[in-house]
């Protein structure tokens, strides 16, 4: 099971003596800051006293809290910085389940009270590395979408990325937080291709995600993912399997009949000049369908039956 690494560094590591005095772009360090994963203490963090949101069912949190003791914050919290202390924008589940797990701090990342223009250079400018994994890049994308109000069709034109490139590293947001915090891992090794179509030297592709999507469990959709690394399964094996998976009875052998019951339909068809199908089961139970295509038909068959 893959371990998540170690995303931000503290804040004071950052900026040093500065950290307090940076709350607005015009204050020095700004741009140090805006744009940056830091580590922050949970006990720093208040909750946005404007969230619409006020009932949060904790039953519902477990499985967030099972995934966050196994794998870590996958996504990163969004906090405004009011000194040393943070008001959470967004992320309330994640802060919320973070503390149950016994979290002591959380990855987050830092928004200043004026810094729409410098966060978007900020992150166009991240997204210019050539060391991103491609989580970090679709995390990036969704910001640019959730905090600067962009559209899929502005964001790809701000990274120069076709939309469909950009709606294909959303969508891995949608896969289970365990096979996020592998894909990361996988990256280490250049194992994950941008395009749609596998190869055998890609272990995991964006066809893989997009195939792997269509399983609506996520137990399936991991069992699938361990599979295609195991195996080196193509993108057309993975859907091939995926198709299996949600139509089982597509992938039983068909049973032949015996010789007996086609010659036994053959005579009910010549009998009652309908379409006649016999099916038995092991246990020797089984049904007799008679077709027919109209009332008079129908009249016919009951007549046979009656003599």
């Amino acid at each position: 099971m893959a371990k998540q690494r170690a995303m931000g560094k503290g804040v004071g590591t950052i900026l040093g003596d500065e950290a307090a005095k940076v709350n607005s772009i015009r204050d020095k360090g700004a741009q140090k800051l805006v744009g940056t994963v830091a580590n922050i203490p949970l006990d720093r963090i208040s909750t946005n006293p404007f969230q619409p949101r006020r009932n949060f069912n904790d039953d519902a949190l477990v499985e967030l809290i099972q995934s966050i003791s196994e794998v870590g914050i996958i996504q990163p919290i969004t906090v405004r910085k009011n000194g040393m202390t943070f008001e959470l924008i967004s992320g309330e589940r994640r802060f919320r389940a973070s503390k149950k797990a016994g979290l002591k701090e959380i990855p987050a990342y830092i928004r200043l009270a004026d810094d729409r223009q410098l966060l978007e250079l900020a992150i166009v400018e991240n997204l210019q590395r050539e060391d991103l994994d491609p989580i970090e890049i679709a995390f990036s994308c969704k910001r640019m979408m959730d905090e600067l109000g962009l559209t899929q069709d502005q964001v790809s034109k701000r990274l120069g990325k076709g939309r469909s490139t950009i709606t294909n590293f959303l969508r891995l947001l949608k896969l289970p937080a365990l096979i996020q915090a592998e894909l990361r891992e996988l990256h280490k090794n250049e194992n994950l291709d941008e395009s749609s179509q596998g190869s055998s030297s890609v272990v995991f592709s964006m066809g893989h995600a997009r195939a792997l999507l269509n399983l609506p469990s996520e137990e399936d959709q991991i069992k699938v993912y361990y599979k295609t690394l195991k195996d080196g399964l193509s993108v057309r094996k993975v859907e091939e399997l995926v198709r299996a998976l949600k139509s089982p009875a597509q992938g039983k052998q068909r049973v032949h009949k015996p010789q007996e019951l086609k010659k036994l339909e053959q005579q009910l068809k010549d009998f009652f000049h309908s379409k006649v199908s016999i099916s038995m089961g092991d246990s020797g139970k089984g049904k007799i369908q008679i077709d027919f295509t109209s009332e008079s038909e129908l009249e016919k068959i009951i007549m046979k039956l009656n003599d």
